[in-house]
């Protein structure tokens, strides 16, 4: 069976830019036992490493899926603390982690009603799913005081990061 779709021109996004500071949040952060409400800013000052905040869509559409993987076999880990986003369900998350084998290395806010995004200036419609939006497929590489110092967001659907050129940031 092979696997149709169009492509769907988004357009340009109104998301911070490379020097600004990220907006800040608190959402559900999912690991593979629990999850609990924690802020953007605790974890960027927690890390000594950038920290990679990855909006990806819904868990089980295939493009998140890919964005996983290749993180997963980039290790990304090793030199970020890497956080997603996407509008799933802590359960959802907490699947997706375990399926993917990314679950020690790896953690996911979980925002159903899409707020983040629509605060980032990424949010989209989901095609197909009336009054239903989630994130642009995006990227931001931030220092600990929330600086932006990478940014990508795609501009079409589906679209997926230059790897090289994120992993050149960290």
């Amino acid at each position: 069976m092979e696997l149709e779709f169009d492509v769907v021109d988004l357009g340009p996004a109104d998301a911070p830019a490379e020097g600004e500071q990220a907006p800040d949040f608190t959402r559900p952060l999912v690991n593979d036992e629990y999850w609990e409400d924690v802020a953007l800013s605790d974890v960027c000052e927690a890390s000594d490493d950038p920290v990679v905040l990855v909006f990806h869509p819904m868990d089980g559409a295939f493009p998140a899926t890919y964005v996983w993987n290749e993180i997963r076999d980039r290790a990304w880990h090793e030199s970020a603390t890497v956080v997603g986003l996407s509008i799933s369900t802590p359960y959802a998350h907490k699947d997706l982690l375990n399926e993917r084998a990314i679950a020690d290395d790896y953690r996911l806010y979980s925002d159903p009603g899409n707020g983040v995004a629509e605060q980032y200036g990424i949010a989209m419609d989901t095609d197909g799913m009336a009054g239903i939006t989630e994130p642009r497929p995006a990227v931001f590489v931030l220092g600990d005081d929330r600086t932006i110092e990478y940014a990508w967001v795609g501009e079409e659907w589906p679209s997926f990061p230059d790897y090289d050129v994120v992993e050149a940031q960290l």
